[in-house]
């Protein structure tokens, strides 16, 4: 055995257990497991979860926030100053800034993340290379996949094709799309089968920011229905993953339920961006400022696969955060308010298990026998804490292994003085 976690609460209605690990992997849960172990660690009663999972995070335009402050706040002028940015990128501050968003999300209890850099003719594949090279320097901690992301649009950005391929044939997995950011809605058509086209000719799976806007009065903002016709038509059930589709939200029930009815049959997982989304929607409107979220309630519960991620950190799309899923997570309960002990059992699901399944490891991710040993030992007692109480990360494991340890005390004496 080589790693013992003793008296671990991970099920609030029953007594802590023990968890075994051998081989990276997890051998047995249960009460008193004992026997001998390179290592133990006394759990304490404290809560443990399997690690985070972040389907949807920017690290190569994270911690910009400085270099080119906003005036106005909006998505138009986000897309506007990234791009003046990004044509001034420097390989090595991408590293460095990539970096410190990988060791935020590791030190948050993250063990895998799907990064989205860009591919255009303005940053060329630098987002892309750098987040190879840190996939290789990262595989001990938490494993990356990488998105081939064209935020400058496909067919308004000549040139963006061919660094897509270019970048699948360096190792990126994933083909990524922006089908709003074209100039109309034939352009959106094409943008789309580009991608699907792409996804294809590499097996890929496929992960689109799309219909992120207010409403969906531009037909650019409302593809969400023809790429999941086009994911049924093209084979890819449960492979397409779909960031943000905010306008949704502008629609009744009644009227949503076509679209959601062929997200469930196209089996596609969508990732709400709260810390962006809120911050960007409803810049325009004078009175009753619209929340600018997917509507997660009614997804779920029409049995949709939502989830949600980080997105952006610190820059013109979000001058918050610090890669940490419970933060993330915390702000959505709040905002879709997910207040019932039910429904913030959901955020934390959404946070783990339902991420896992959007980016294509649900089966060998979890807290069960043979899954991967990536777990977080929580400062908490209780499960249904841990969103509460966002504490301290005490340990995380990755593949068996602690690459994480944190030491907290607070005494506080009758006087209030710490």
């Amino acid at each position: 055995m080589d790693l013992l976690i003793e008296n671990a609460r991970v099920w609030d209605d029953r007594r802590p257990v023990d968890i075994a690990v051998s081989d990276g992997r997890i051998a047995a849960i249960g009460p008193g497991l004992g026997g001998e172990s390179a290592r133990r660690i006394d759990a304490a009663g404290r809560a443990v979860l399997p690690g985070f999972v972040e389907p949807h995070l920017h690290i190569d335009k994270a911690l910009l926030y400085r270099r080119q402050p906003t005036r106005d706040g909006t998505l138009e002028e986000a897309i506007r100053l990234t791009a003046k940015l990004k044509a001034e990128q420097d390989r090595e501050d991408v590293l460095e800034r990539s970096r410190a968003v990988l060791d935020m999300a590791v030190r948050a209890g993250t063990v895998a993340v799907r990064v989205h850099p860009d591919v255009d003719p303005l940053q060329g594949l630098v987002g892309v290379e750098t987040a190879l090279l840190l996939r290789d320097e990262y595989r001990d901690l938490i494993d990356i996949q990488v998105v081939a992301f064209p935020q400058e649009g496909i067919v308004k950005a000549p040139g963006t094709l061919e660094l897509m391929a270019e970048a699948m044939r360096m190792g990126a997995s994933v083909v990524g799309g922006c089908p709003y950011n074209e100039s109309g809605w034939d352009d959106t058509e094409r943008h789309i089968a580009h991608v699907f086209d792409l996804a294809d000719r590499f097996d890929a799976p496929v992960d689109m920011h799309a219909d992120f806007a207010d409403d969906c009065r531009d037909p650019r903002f409302s593809a969400a229905r023809y790429i999941a016709e086009q994911a049924i038509k093209r084979g890819q059930r449960s492979r397409v993953s779909l960031g943000h589709v905010t306008s949704l939200a502008s629609f009744s029930p009644e009227e949503a339920a076509p679209t959601i009815d062929l997200l469930r049959e196209a089996d596609i997982h969508i990732v709400t961006l709260p810390a962006t989304d809120l911050y960007l929607g409803g810049r325009r409107d004078a009175r009753n400022q619209r929340r600018g979220l997917t509507p997660v309630h009614l997804l779920r519960d029409s049995g949709v696969n939502v989830t949600f991620s980080s997105n952006n950190v610190r820059n013109a799309f979000t001058p918050f955060g610090k890669a940490d899923p419970l933060l993330i997570g915390n702000l959505l309960a709040h905002a879709a308010q997910f207040g019932t002990p039910h429904s913030q059992a959901e955020v934390l699901r959404m946070a783990t298990h339902d991420a896992a399944r959007s980016i294509g490891i649900g089966d060998s991710y979890g807290l069960a026998v043979g899954r991967s040993a990536d777990l977080v030992v929580f400062d908490c007692q209780r499960v249904d804490e841990v969103l509460l109480d966002l504490p301290v990360r005490r340990w995380v494991v990755k593949r068996g292994r602690v690459t994480v340890e944190t030491r907290h005390e607070c005494v506080i004496n009758r006087s209030g003085a710490r």
